[in-house]
């Protein structure tokens, strides 16, 4: 009985649920992608009613395919695309608009008008983070002040708000019928309203977005008992004992623990998380101030995070808007057609420049073309970008840190491309590393429950579970790996200065 642990991961493009044994090994998996909503230029919505729909048929996909029943499971752990927005009925469990999904940049006019008080890093010492569309604060406000009758519901107190884990936690213990609303340190630390020290929500900031606090949720640790699953859902009585905004998880399930450790997560985007410790560092070089986890009663560890917005998605727009390939594992056959890059590179800035930059004026670009350049080399300066945009990050890093990294652990969808992984290592100069289960994200969910529950004893036990998978070593000579990183660099700056007045 009670032999393993579930992990609803609610990601970007779509929720799985993974079922875990004591090893930290994958049992059974349930998945369902959800609609992209692209009303216009620079939106992007996901509809909060299908995404819990969603969850609950994963969860029985999971169980099913195992033979589990409720009754094997010891507790239930979450992890979310973080900075996605829901906004809901607390009443009726109705949403009052689509979640605005962290991708979005509707809310520029907004950060504009706050920042012009005090400039984009107005509320960074407190919170850790600049101004930006990226975080869940703009998004609230956006729509408070767009949607009809919103703002005088959540002044009356039947409006509340939260971050996937938050809209999934709320529904899985019951809703309208007592669902706990909360979250975790580390998904409320990417809202823009979280004290970093005191963690928890500062009045100042929300009066200045002028967002109600009776619409935030409590803000709880990544590992304890929430609550426990409602009678009406299949896990019913089953605790819900983990929460990690999803790069925080993937770190945690990498067994990231120690400060200086970090890992990058290859998924729609791409997040390198670096351990600080229970120091909180400020960065000098654009990278973000967050919550690494926080264990019950015990100190917070924080983290420094580098923030790439598109990677994955940049090969789901070479299938879905270009026909390029029709799916996405051939990105790495047709980018093998090719020797190099036939000089092209393609900056996706499609929401603008996140870490090191935080250009919200940039837009994507190809440079360099040719009559030369084929499909083969767009195809190639694709998976490149993802790991030119990584040494950026890992620059700003070392620079912050003072302790340059020795090698990198990676996980998420786009490490089973090894000819990306080995440019990886190229461009980096440094090794980069491979777990068994790759699937760290949800691991790190599932870790966070269990050891709520008793399930795992200490972090030691989970250090155990991790095992290296592959490693690849840098093997680009340095005068070629700097040549290309200057072109890189080149063609970064050509993305920049697209948006003005007469473009969004």
């Amino acid at each position: 009985m009670n032999q393993y642990v579930i992990a609803i991961d609610q990601g970007t493009t779509s929720s799985r649920a993974i079922v875990f044994d004591h090893t930290g090994n994958i049992v059974s998996t349930g998945q369902m992608e959800h609609e992209q909503i692209f009303p216009q230029a620079g939106w992007v919505e996901h509809n909060p009613v299908e995404i819990w729909d969603n969850v609950r048929e994963v969860i029985g996909s999971a169980l099913s395919k195992a033979s589990l029943t409720r009754h094997d499971i010891a507790a239930v752990g979450i992890t979310n695309q973080r900075e996605t927005a829901v906004v809901w009925d607390k009443n009726t469990g109705e949403p009052v608009y689509n979640a605005i999904v962290w991708q979005d940049t509707r809310t520029q006019p907004i950060v504009d008008e706050l920042a012009a008080d005090g400039g984009v890093e107005r509320f960074k010492q407190k919170v850790g983070l600049p101004l930006a569309t990226y975080f869940s604060g703009t998004k609230i406000k956006w729509i408070l002040d767009n949607v009809e009758g919103a703002r005088a519901k959540a002044e009356a107190g039947d409006l509340i708000f939260g971050n996937t884990d938050a809209w999934v936690l709320w529904n899985l213990t019951g809703g309208p019928d007592g669902g706990v609303h909360a979250t975790d340190v580390t998904n409320a630390s990417r809202t823009m309203f979280m004290d970093l020290e005191t963690l928890q929500w500062d009045q100042e900031i929300l009066d200045a977005f002028g967002v109600p606090a009776s619409m935030m949720p409590a803000i709880l640790s990544s590992s304890e008992v929430y609550g426990q699953v409602h009678s009406s859902q299949l896990l019913r009585e089953v605790p819900v004992a983990g929460i990690l905004g999803d790069q925080q998880a993937a770190t945690f399930g990498q067994a990231a623990f120690q400060p200086g450790e970090a890992k990058n997560t290859y998924g729609t985007g791409c997040f390198l998380i670096f351990n600080t410790g229970e120091e909180i560092v400020h960065s000098k070089n654009g990278l973000l101030t967050t919550l690494g986890y926080k264990l019950g009663d015990d100190k917070p560890h924080y983290a420094l995070e580098g923030s790439i917005a598109v990677t994955g998605s940049l090969i789901q727009w070479l299938r879905d808007n270009l026909g390029l390939i029709s799916t996405a594992p051939e990105v790495e056959t047709l980018a093998a057609s090719v020797n190099d890059n036939g000089g092209v590179y393609i900056v996706p800035a499609f929401s603008g420049l996140f870490a090191p930059y935080w250009r919200a004026d940039a837009r994507g670009a190809i440079v360099g073309l040719t009559r030369f350049a084929n499909k083969g080399h767009i195809a190639r300066a694709a998976l490149e970008a993802t790991a030119f945009q990584t040494r950026e990050v890992l620059d700003a890093v070392n620079a912050d840190s003072g302790v340059p990294l020795t090698e990198l652990k990676v996980d998420g969808g786009m490490v089973a491309n090894e000819a990306l992984m080995q440019f990886q290592a190229d461009i980096l100069g440094v090794p980069v590393v491979r777990p068994k289960v790759v699937e760290t994200t949800a691991l790190g969910a599932a870790y966070a429950a269990g050891l709520a529950v008793g399930f795992w004893k200490d972090l030691g036990e989970l250090s155990a579970n991790w095992g290296e998978d592959k490693r690849w070593e840098p093997q680009l000579p340095v005068e070629e790996q700097e040549r290309q990183l200057r072109l890189w660099k080149k063609a970064v700056t050509k993305s920049m200065d697209w948006v003005d007045e007469d473009v969004r």
